[in-house]
């Protein structure tokens, strides 16, 4: 993520009133050298938590010269998708786990020299050594309440350092650029504390409590940021529902239909829900095989889970669970959007 700063003369009313800007696109790799400028499209307005006052956040688009979406611009046809069904109020709830690491590449928190206990004592944890850096969690939770992003929660994960921040129910295209939003402001707090939402993996190569030797990798807020140890890796959960799925009588029938349609088109979810995720669906640690699919009330070990009030009462969502945390949001929702109610 990037961006940069623009000062205004006149306070805007709505997105219509900011002007389209650019950027160099030869040195963030979007576009090459002879032909650079990409240009940003205003698309939502947030309340700017840092400046205050009437400052704000911009959520942009990227385009060509030529008019076209540039190739990282997943939101244009998430868009799309979204107006096709506007009809069946679409709405996503999406939970986004992360782990944290200090400066110089360990997980934050942990023993410089080894391992922390084994998991347990963490998950929606209390008290030192049970979680990890809460001061800068809360600061990002107040500031996406003050910026105006639908934020509906925070705990500590399963593994220390992990935690999760979930986004929603928002409508349509709106849960992208609220969870692209709330990743921002992580990583821009994150500066001050000088804390990591890791965009690398690390490899731990010995579970020996001498060296742990994190290397980084691959950018991303990685599914499984350990590699090495019995460590949970990280999803981005999407919980999805429709008009129909959320109305009494014929809810669960519509919950029902909708699984079977993924089913069909399992290899293709995981294919854009996020890089390395065969590392984190293996079966193990809450996770369904990347496979195979599976779906299941209650149950977080299958591809789609529906929550046992859902199943009781009859009507409501069900939770994919499985996107990985680098997963972007405007494909998730895209994909399952057109499996569901386009195809």
């Amino acid at each position: 993520m990037r961006c940069k700063t623009m000062t205004l003369y006149k306070e805007p009313k709505s997105v219509a009133d900011l002007k389209e800007w650019n950027f160099d696109g030869s040195s963030t790799m979007q576009a090459p050298g002879h032909d650079s400028d990409i240009f940003l499209r205003p698309a939502a307005i947030f309340k700017d938590p840092f400046r205050g006052g009437r400052n704000i956040l911009v959520l942009c688009e990227c385009y060509n010269n030529d008019g076209t979406p540039n190739a990282t611009n997943k939101r244009h046809f998430a868009k799309k998708a979204m107006d096709l069904v506007a009809d069946q109020e679409p709405w996503f709830g999406l939970e986004q786990e992360y782990t944290l690491f200090d400066a110089d590449g360990h997980p934050y928190g942990w023993p410089k020299q080894g391992f922390p206990g084994p998991q347990g004592p963490y998950y929606c944890g209390v008290g030192a050594g049970k979680v990890y850096a809460r001061d800068f969690i809360e600061a990002h939770y107040r500031a996406c309440l003050y910026a105006g992003v639908m934020i509906s929660g925070i705990n500590a994960e399963v593994m220390p350092s992990q935690w999760e921040f979930q986004v929603g129910p928002c409508t349509g295209i709106d849960l992208g650029d609220h969870l692209w939003m709330a990743r921002f402001l992580l990583l821009r707090i994150g500066e001050e504390w000088g804390i990591t939402v890791r965009s690398a993996r690390v490899f731990l190569t010995s579970l020996s409590r001498a060296n742990p030797s994190p290397v980084p990798s691959q950018p991303s807020f990685h599914p499984k940021p350990l590699t090495a140890g019995d460590w949970n890796g990280a999803g981005l959960h999407s919980n999805f529902s429709t008009k129909d799925t959320r109305t009494p009588g014929i809810g669960m029938k519509a919950i029902e239909d909708a699984i079977e349609k993924m089913s069909k088109r399992h290899m293709e979810h995981i294919a854009v829900y996020g890089e390395d995720n065969d590392l984190r669906l293996t079966g193990k640690h809450e996770t369904g095989h990347i496979s195979a699919f599976s779906a299941g009330v209650a149950n977080r070990g299958a591809s789609i889970r529906i929550p046992r009030h859902v199943a009781q009462q009859g009507y409501g969502y069900l939770e994919d669970r499985r996107p990985a945390s680098n997963a972007d949001p405007y494909e998730i929702s895209r994909i399952i959007v057109e499996t569901t109610l386009i195809h």
